[in-house]
């Protein structure tokens, strides 16, 4: 496959959390209690609501600064959807307000809400220092100073950054300024140290969620689209059960390779035939990466009728698509372990054996006892059937928040059957409504209005915190750094200004005209009263060009018009000089245009001309007309000199020692010798 014309891959950005429990919460039954609430409680605050790539969990696992201690950990794959990561923050500053834990977030980038937030940070904030130092407890931002570190007798590890190789940031954590997460956890929750982050800080990270994600679930508005597409039917039923398979769907056809698309070459499992008109509910960003590409269908999906271009045509265009992209996971990951066909009646008998294998568990009854006393079930009396859906729901997550690794993860094949297997019918949806991609189409003008928003936000959240650059001032004056910058960033915009105007203005014949440049701008007025400046303006437009020509006279000399078409005399001294036996090649030729320069007397001095030796490698014949043809006779007709044509070495005999005298004059020349030093340089070797 050609390396170079394979699809784009989607980008490897990694969010990371990690969520530290009161130290009463921190025994595994606890910590494991705490994440199913977490997790139902994300899923009331964000009902029905679709990530791009990997959906927010949270996993149990072992506390390693404190043996016998459990925290809970995240790690999601945003991929291309920034709101994902964003969205994430807002629904960990939620956790913490309704929960008593200190929570750390970062990602590929390390700390990034510091990053966000740089204009505003103290001068001592840096990237090698602030890890562990920046928490989320309460709703309330903390950046712990650096007056508190750990000690040295403490085991130091380096954190391993999301998509980073090994052997990256190995000093990250070095140093006097180093604090461990054991030490730093307890200073946020401590009222009597003063750990709060800078407001300035804290309202600049929290300034993007504020605008996109207070909002919800109304602000999912502009993070899903939905369209209408023909799909088959039996993944038209899976998305009504599970909507974001979609997304892995996309994500499969947005990075496909060849070996892949075998199988979307048949389309066995998910036949076109089938395809029915549905709404399809994806992210903005799966949407834009469907219509970004051009992809022919397979010959299975046969030919459309709909001109390209058209609603029906874009219709059948990103059904194909998704269609495609459930084909090739299906196909692939269906004989993965945990794929396995199971009926609808097998699936809830796997589920209520669980369930019994657990309940003889003593830390799931534990576990079940505290959901009952945090209020997981609702106040609802235990065997009923609400009660009996919360608890399925408990036991899956009980499971999922301990498992050590993905292995036993469900595969996409096993997904989309338990998904087919929960449906029979699939619901009318004809008056289902479809999203405008008006805002796939960004003109110019729509960029410009952007960035002028953008823009016009920053300059006036600098107007109500001028300062803002400057946490630790309090004289309600700009420090010096801040008015360099200020200044630089001011000659920055008018530099761009002048760029701007430069590329848009006029231009002549003679060049580019500028601003400063007293050129008349109406050349041909017929007013009497423009006569004097018309003249002015030709008089200075004259001496500009003969000033423009003398300077070029005195960059580069001029030539004598007698010089023009002449050789230079150092050309003809240089040339390669030949012996009185010389062969005087277009004579024997009966070339007499050529010859006819010299004189009868001087060609009748000269030896009979030896013959020429035929070219070893003769010249090709081929077929048809020669190129060199028509050119031929017309170049024998050239006023060339005798000493400008080609020379023949062949059988020529060179006078060494002529070209020997020649080439130490020049070496002489080169290297700057004088007579008298080159007279001791001869007596010397002679010597």
């Amino acid at each position: 496959m050609d390396i170079f014309n394979r699809p784009p891959s989607i980008a490897e950005d990694t969010l990371q959390y990690a969520i530290y429990p009161s130290v009463n919460s921190s025994d595994k039954v606890s910590a494991t209690s705490l994440a199913a609430c977490i997790k139902s409680y994300a899923e009331t605050l964000l009902p029905d609501f679709i990530w791009h790539r990997d959906a927010f969990e949270v996993k149990v696992t072992c506390n390693p600064d404190r043996a016998g201690s459990w925290i809970l950990e995240g790690r999601m794959r945003v991929g291309d959807s920034v709101d994902d990561e964003w969205c994430t923050v807002w629904l960990l500053k939620e956790i913490s307000s309704k929960w008593d834990v200190v929570i750390s977030v970062y990602d590929s980038d390390g700390e990034f809400l510091l990053i966000e937030a740089a204009e505003a940070l103290p001068s001592w904030v840096t990237p090698s220092n602030s890890e562990n130092r920046i928490w989320i407890h309460n709703s309330r931002l903390h950046l712990i100073p650096l007056i508190h570190v750990s000690l040295s007798s403490r085991e130091r590890r380096r954190r391993k950054l999301p998509g980073l190789p090994e052997s990256d940031d190995e000093d990250a954590g070095e140093g006097d300024s180093y604090i461990a997460a054991e030490d730093a956890v307890p200073l946020v929750r401590d009222p009597s140290v003063e750990t709060f982050a800078p407001l300035a800080v804290e309202r600049l990270a929290w300034q993007r969620i504020a605008e996109s994600f207070c909002s919800y679930p109304g602000a999912a508005k502009s993070h899903v689209h939905t369209t209408k597409a023909f799909i088959p039917e039996d993944i038209a039923k899976t998305l009504v059960v599970n909507p974001s398979l979609v997304q892995k769907a996309v994500e499969a056809f947005y990075t496909r390779d060849a070996i892949q698309l075998r199988s979307a070459h048949r389309m066995s499992r998910f036949p076109p035939s089938t395809a029915v008109l549905t709404a399809v509910k994806m992210t903005r960003t799966a949407y834009a990466q469907l219509m970004g590409q051009k992809f022919f269908p397979p010959k299975i999906f046969g030919s459309w009728k709909e001109r390209e271009g058209t609603k029906e045509w874009r219709r059948r265009d990103v059904g194909m698509k998704i269609a495609v992209g459930f084909e090739m996971l299906y196909q692939e990951s269906k004989g993965r372990q945990g794929s396995q066909n199971l009926s609808e009646d097998g699936i809830r008998s796997t589920a209520a054996a669980r369930k019994d294998a657990l309940q003889r568990d003593p830390e799931y009854q534990k576990y079940i006892q505290n959901l009952t006393n945090a209020g997981y079930f609702k106040g609802e009396l235990q065997g009923s059937q609400l009660w009996g859906s919360l608890e399925h729901q408990a036991a899956a997550t009980f499971v999922e928040v301990r498992r050590s690794n993905d292995a036993s993860r469900q595969s996409f094949a096993s997904q989309v059957t338990s998904a087919l297997s929960r449906i029979k019918t699939l619901p009318d949806q004809s008056s289902a409504t479809e999203d405008s991609d008006d805002w796939l189409n960004v003109d110019a003008e729509d960029f410009d209005r952007m960035l002028e928003a953008t823009l016009g936000n920053a300059d006036r959240g600098a107007a109500k915190d001028p300062n803002a650059m400057d946490v630790d001032n309090t004289n309600g004056v700009l420090s010096t750094e801040d008015q360099l910058a200020s200044e630089q960033a001011k000659r920055l915009k008018d530099l761009a200004t002048k760029v701007e105007n430069f590329v848009e203005g006029e231009g002549d014949m003679e060049g580019v005209r500028f601003e400063d440049e007293e050129l008349s701008e109406e050349p041909f007025s017929n007013d009497e009263s423009d006569t004097d400046s018309d003249s002015d303006s030709e008089s200075k437009k004259k001496r500009r060009l003969e000033q423009r020509q003398e300077d070029m006279n005195k960059l580069v000399p001029g030539l004598e018009p007698s010089e023009y078409g002449k050789m230079p005399a150092s050309y003809h001294s240089n040339s390669q000089r030949v012996a009185a036996a010389a062969v005087e090649t277009d004579a024997e030729e009966g070339n007499t245009e050529r010859s006819a320069p010299k004189s009868e007397t001087k060609a009748e001095e000269k030896p009979k001309a030896k013959p020429i030796r035929p070219p070893i490698i003769p010249r090709d014949k081929y077929d048809g007309v020669d190129s060199d043809d028509e050119t031929d006779e017309e170049t024998v007709g050239d006023d060339e000199s005798e000493e400008d044509r080609p020379q023949v070495v062949g059988e020529i005999e060179i006078d060494m020692d002529e070209e020997e005298e020649e080439f130490l004059e020049f070496s002489r020349q080169a290297l700057g010798i004088g007579d008298e030093q080159w007279a001791s340089i001869v007596k010397d070797r002679k010597g």
